[in-house]
Formats: C-alpha cells, sequence, structure tokens
C-alpha cells in the first residue's frame, strides 16, 4: 500500500461510478464514501424479491432487513471491488434499473 495506490484508486473510482449512476437511475442511496453501497428499498419483502430477481439476472447482491437493520430500514447491500471492470457495474447497474422498474422501485 505505500508503494502502490493503483488498487485503492480503481476501487475508489469504481464506487463512485458506481454510486453516481445508480443515483442518476434513481436509486435511493445511504450517503458515504466508502465501497459498500446501502440501496435503500425500505421494506423487507421488496428487499428479498428484489435481491432473488437479481440473482435471475446474474447479479449476487444481499438483501438486509429486520433484525439485521431496523425495521422500514431494509435495503440490498452492494459490495464494490476493485477487481470489478467497469462492464461488470454496468451490467449490474442495469440489472438493478431493469428490476426496479418491474418491481416498481423506479419510475
Amino acid at each position: 500500500l505505500d508503494e502502490a495506490s493503483d488498487l485503492r484508486e480503481k476501487l475508489q473510482n469504481n464506487t463512485c461510478y458506481f454510486r453516481e449512476k445508480m443515483s442518476q437511475a434513481g436509486f435511493d442511496l445511504k450517503p458515504g464514501v466508502h465501497p459498500i453501497v446501502p440501496v435503500m428499498l425500505y421494506e423487507a419483502p421488496l428487499a428479498q424479491e428484489f435481491a432473488k430477481r437479481l440473482l435471475d439476472e446474474g447479479i449476487y447482491a444481499v438483501g438486509f432487513f429486520f433484525p439485521v437493520v431496523a425495521k422500514g430500514k431494509a435495503r440490498i447491500r452492494v459490495q464494490i471491488s476493485a477487481a470489478h471492470e467497469q462492464h461488470h457495474l454496468d451490467k449490474a447497474i442495469q440489472a438493478f434499473t431493469e428490476v426496479g422498474k418491474e418491481l416498481g422501485v423506479l419510475k
């Protein structure tokens, strides 16, 4: 880490890219600059169904709901990595957007 910062920079770039594109798509994200991106859905059944549909699209993301988080604060937890390439992020964003429209999260 002292000698090279390329992976740290890539992780930061990936995180910023994913957050920006997801926000532009209309998702409610908990604020932050860290690579754990909570996509707020608020309702446990919706988070469970959303995660299932994402998996059907080849995207593994975990739904978090009570008792892991407070009631009414259900979410999908996305973990960004320096190993992701932009096309991976784009595929995930596309899947989120399609599922979000199908489930009425996005207009």
